[in-house]
């Protein structure tokens, strides 16, 4: 029996959702593995298609365009990774697989409503398009058939997604308002993370293992290491908006900067900023030009100006130690996601699931 064609299918898969390669899948039980998540991802790829078709007509173009657009399939691909600590891809895992997604794809409705985001997996978002009413409603059909599929599993999957999506509303009400008198300003962001990106991962991980019939004592791991890879995540993600444009997806230099958004690197600024000059004046030069840009629009020489000059203090803060700092609170992130998984077995799911916080801190978009 060759593997060469299932490989190639596998590694493309798992490298574009998970950043791993084929390397990781040297023998044969790692290349059944593999080859099981690829099978029931293609079956869960299939399902996301119907379940997000409407009879009404406008509905329907609008819940398929961002999924049509793309994406990784991240949240996915883990309940299917962590199923196989047990009966694997279960009829009850793939559905919850698809509900994960779909509950993530509703999401980035609302956000990039909140958000006045321009682009969104390389296209304009929803709202550019229809605008904010039509995305908001699409983002509350995509909910209602995510709740659909979740209450086909039972009262327990109800209650998760419950909880999780309280966590995600939560998360985004607490970095809309942004933290209280006497909060740390850190420690919230990184809470905001925690609750808007980690609480998803999470669950999608935790699906995966009570779906299965996976022992209930790897649920624990399973959520530890999924919350924290979600912060990891969003943290490489600040760093990046700090990156030069992406010929590919069309984003902005910034594009959390300008919409005004305290991302660890200014909020690390703003913190060394108390006792460092140098470091005050480049938060100063920073904030002074997003607020020109954002305020009344200028001639075009003066806005030409303001975009130079707020690309120039984007690209300081890019090569300042704040930014080094977050690059290393990203893997300490990562590191303690990877800790988390001691009491899980020695095989292919633990290493998977490894190899995948490595590729999260190391990844450039």
């Amino acid at each position: 029996m060759t593997w060469s064609t299932p490989l190639a299918r596998r590694s493309k898969t798992l490298s574009a959702s998970l950043g791993l390669g084929e390397k990781l899948f040297a023998s044969s039980e790692e290349r059944r593995f593999a080859d099981a998540i690829e099978v029931a991802l293609e079956t869960v790829e299939a399902g996301l298609l119907r379940e997000v078709a409407f009879a009404d007509d406008m509905a329907d173009v609008a819940s398929r365009y961002l999924l049509e657009a793309g994406g990784k399939r991240v949240r996915p691909v883990l309940t299917l990774l962590t199923a196989q600590l047990g009966d694997g891809a279960t009829a009850a895992v793939i559905t919850a697989a698809q509900a994960i997604e779909i509950t993530h794809l509703a999401s980035l409705y609302h956000d990039d409503v909140m958000d006045e985001a321009e682009l969104r997996r390389g296209v304009p978002t929803a709202q550019h398009v229809w605008g904010n009413s039509v995305a908001i409603l699409t983002g509350d059909l995509l909910f209602a058939r995510a709740s659909k599929l979740v209450a086909s599993l039972g009262e327990g999957a109800i209650k998760l997604q419950a909880d999780t999506f309280e966590r995600l509303c939560l998360g985004q009400l607490h970095e809309t308002i942004g933290p209280r008198e006497g909060d740390d300003p850190i420690e919230h962001y990184l809470q905001v993370l925690a609750d808007k990106t980690g609480s998803l991962i999470a669950a999608a991980a935790q699906m995966g293992v009570i779906f299965s019939n996976a022992p209930a004592e790897f649920e624990a791991p399973v959520v530890a290491f999924g919350e924290r890879i979600g912060v990891a995540f969003q943290l490489i993600d600040d760093v990046i908006d700090l990156a030069e444009p992406d010929a590919e997806t069309g984003k902005a230099q910034g594009t959390d900067l300008r919409s005004g958004v305290a991302t660890l690197p200014l909020l690390f600024l703003r913190r060394a900023a108390i006792d460092d000059a140098a470091a005050a004046e480049l938060l100063g030069r920073i904030e002074r030009n997003v607020d020109e840009l954002d305020g009344e629009p200028g001639t075009g020489d003066d806005r030409s100006a303001d975009e130079a000059e707020l690309a120039a203090a984007i690209a300081e803060l890019r090569g300042h130690t704040v930014t080094d700092g977050t690059l290393l609170e990203a893997r300490r992130w990562a590191d303690e996601a990877v800790a988390a998984l001691a009491p899980l077995p020695d095989g292919p799911v633990k290493k998977a699931l490894t190899k995948f916080a490595e590729a999260v801190v190391d990844r450039s978009k």
